[in-house]
């Protein structure tokens, strides 16, 4: 203790100097982060880009980093600190410097993925997970030019953690599973954001993320639905929008045996081509078509009209609109829709 005594002894005024500029290069940067970030909104306000996000979140930590050096700099210059000790801190406004710009490229790089990743076909989906690993990547980057500016050997560091990472790997299998299965998902392109899909559990919905653990999916109530990324990736899932969005809907339609069927099949299409119209949800392209199928049943005839939707959650507005018009229109037309009928034969 007495070596620290003599030396805050000695430079004690030099280091309430120090001190003091780098309080004050701080607290001009936090002042002056405040009014350019104010300056940034202001200019955004009237576009819709996402410049402001960008620069906010890429510039918000490395800005007041950069002051913190300034001062540090700006202090060392003014002050009596020994040779070695000045020596020490130029490392560490270096360190200090590559810190900065791996966290300043790390929010870029998720902010390209988050608003961009999307735009371009082959690209990665805009997920938590394909936007953790962008940032993830840059930061392994930062921490490898660390290791070489201050001249640690890479290749030790990786062979211990290469048997370290096989203990790793059997303590945490769920973990990894899920972050692979995630993985797998995200660069396969088979689930997007945005997807309907139904799994052979039952559980259906949404695509909203998917994120290293898990993949969230909402439902028609608005609920969440939390699956591990693991059993997503051994369910059998069926995507409704793949590989587009419009469906088929066919919708049963049963007559009485007296009905003539070309009448009943040209006041089905009728229907359908009118309801196309003012329904933006029913397209007209492929055309509806009739078809007499099942057929024959047990007390009435059985059509079936087939009509295509603009997407899977759009189904039951437009067979909810086209029951109610085949039925109307049925009604005006006289043709029957016959209540199920047994006929009884009693033998003496």
């Amino acid at each position: 203790m007495e070596p620290v005594s003599r030396f805050f002894a000695h430079y004690y005024l030099s280091l309430l100097i120090s001190l003091a500029i780098v309080a004050a290069v701080l607290g001009a940067g936090w002042l002056i982060r405040k009014i350019l970030f104010s300056l940034i909104r202001r200019w955004t306000a009237a576009s819709h880009t996402h410049l402001e996000v960008f620069l906010t979140e890429s510039l918000r930590t490395p800005l007041m980093i950069w002051f913190l050096m300034l001062g540090l700099d700006l202090a060392l210059r003014f002050s009596e600190v020994p040779a070695k000790i000045a020596d020490r801190l130029e490392v560490a406004l270096a360190i200090l410097w590559i810190i900065s710009l791996t966290l300043m490229l790390s929010h870029l790089a998720g902010n390209l993925v988050r608003f961009y990743g999307g735009r371009f076909a082959g690209d990665l989906p805009v997920t938590s997970l394909s936007k953790n690993l962008a940032q993830i990547f840059v930061i392994i980057l930062g921490g490898l030019s660390i290791l070489h500016y201050l001249n640690i050997p890479v290749t030790p560091l990786l062979t211990a953690l290469g048997v370290g990472g096989l203990a790793v790997a059997l303590a945490l299998q769920d973990t990894l599973s899920n972050l692979f299965g995630g993985f797998y998902m995200t660069v396969a392109g088979q689930i997007r954001l945005g997807d309907y899909i139904r799994l052979n559990s039952g559980e259906e919905g949404y695509i909203a993320d998917i994120s290293w653990r898990s993949t969230t999916m909402r439902g028609t109530s608005n609920n969440l639905i939390i699956i591990p990324n693991a059993s997503m990736a051994k369910a059998i899932i069926t995507n409704f929008n793949l590989p587009e969005k419009r469906i088929s809907v066919s919708i049963p339609v049963g007559v009485d045996y007296s009905c003539d069927p070309d009448q009943v099949e040209a006041v089905l299409l009728d229907v359908a081509r009118t309801a196309s119209a003012e329904l933006p949800a029913l397209l007209n392209e492929p055309e509806p078509l009739v078809r007499f199928t099942p057929g024959f049943g047990d007390s009435a005839l059985q059509f079936t009209l087939t009509c295509t939707v603009s997407e899977f959650s759009e189904q039951s507005v437009v067979q909810h609109e086209l029951r109610k018009r085949i039925l109307k229109r049925f009604r005006a037309e006289k043709i029957d829709m016959p209540f199920p009928t047994r006929t009884i034969y009693i033998k003496q």
